[in-house]
């Protein structure tokens, strides 16, 4: 894994063999921050990162100068990880160890950005469950966005919150606004 720009640009971190991951590719990370990019003044955002595995995405918004990061996953062996990887590089990652979709239910916290990327094998009621919460309990701050990585075989384009998608190889970008 390689963070791809900002101050720890072509930093390359090994995360265990061991963790049950699939990280954002190169590629497709690339291509979503070049649209955040534009969007967005990195230093002036928070983010929610929602099943973050490793932790790919939120060092890639920390490297970019993101100060509030919250990081969220249910894997123990994840957390742990990022939590070294954020105290070597002084990272402003907060984590929580939980179930993505209790943290959603219970948490108070909102952010302009929320990450979410779930296991590709998930049931499309899944995903837009995750949709769903984010939006009746009003997580986003009023321009902010949700964006869900799926698979090219699962189809969000009829939630009511969807604005559009991006698609790089199998994987695919949705994005969800008020």
């Amino acid at each position: 894994m390689r963070i791809i720009s900002g101050k720890y640009k072509s930093r390359r971190l090994k995360a265990p063999k061991n963790l049950p991951v699939r990280p954002t590719t190169d590629m497709a990370k690339e291509s979503l921050f070049n649209i955040l990019n534009n969007t967005y003044y990195f230093d002036s955002i928070s983010v929610m990162d929602l099943f973050t595995g490793t932790g790919n995405i939120s060092y890639e918004f920390a490297s970019r100068g993101t100060k509030t990061i919250y990081a969220i996953d249910a894997h123990f062996g994840c957390i742990k990880f990022i939590n070294n990887t954020a105290k070597e590089l002084d990272l402003p990652i907060n984590t929580y160890k939980s179930d993505v979709y209790k943290f959603l239910e219970k948490t108070t916290l909102k952010t302009d950005i929320i990450f979410a990327d779930p296991p590709y094998d998930f049931e499309e009621e899944q995903f837009l469950k995750i949709v769903d919460l984010v939006f009746t309990k009003h997580l986003l701050h009023e321009e902010g966005v949700l964006i869900v990585e799926h698979s090219k075989h699962t189809d969000l384009t009829k939630h009511k919150n969807h604005s559009y998608d991006k698609r790089y190889g199998g994987n695919v970008f949705s994005f969800f606004e008020y």
